[in-house]
């Protein structure tokens, strides 16, 4: 079943979805990150440290999440569809090493979901992206589609341990700190003494 998913989507749109498809595949995760350090600088005018802190929570997820596939990834030692069917579209070139699971995916899907707990339009937004991201794995050829799942799922439970254990305590003091000496740079807040 995955493989024929797999081949019925792999390069199988029209010529003009090739260029953009290929952009998300490779590229758009940076968008993502690009979210993440926006909503993180952005002077909001409500939900500031909320905002923030999510932006931080995104960063410390998308990291661990990469970090935890690693192990994954050489355990499994999933070939990737190109391989295993010389015969596939590959619209994009790509190192042979193992696709299960994505790094795309996880990275992306982890970031969104971390943003999502803390601001539901921004992480929309992110959700979308990394969906988006996913997909364009999938057409240049590069994932099978349970690659792309199976990163998405792991991304996502990183996010949500880091959030619902004791960790999203540390990571919210982190943020604080950071959003303080952000705000101290920017001129926008007195520069507080320190007791």
């Amino acid at each position: 079943m995955d493989y024929s998913i797999y081949k019925a989507i792999d390069g199988a749109g029209p010529h003009f979805l090739h260029a953009p498809l290929k952009f998300a595949a490779s590229d758009l995760v940076f968008v993502i990150v690009l979210l993440v350090a926006v909503t993180f600088l952005y002077p909001w005018r409500s939900r500031r440290l909320e905002r923030r802190t999510g932006a931080v929570m995104a960063t410390a997820a998308g990291g661990l999440a990469l970090l935890l596939v690693v192990p994954i990834s050489n355990a499994v030692d999933r070939a990737r569809p190109f391989v295993t069917h010389p015969h596939a579209k590959l619209l994009i070139s790509h190192g042979r090493d193992a696709g299960f699971p994505s790094d795309h995916a996880t990275g992306a899907f982890a970031m969104a979901m971390a943003l999502w707990l803390y601001d539901r339009t921004i992480g929309t937004i992110a959700f979308v992206l990394a969906a988006i991201v996913a997909f364009a794995r999938v057409y240049v050829g590069v994932h099978y589609p349970s690659d792309v799942v199976g990163g998405a799922l792991i991304g996502m439970a990183v996010a949500l341990v880091l959030y619902f254990t004791p960790l999203r305590a540390v990571i919210a003091r982190i943020a604080t700190w950071c959003s303080d000496l952000w705000e101290r740079i920017l001129g926008l807040t007195p520069v507080r003494p320190t007791t």
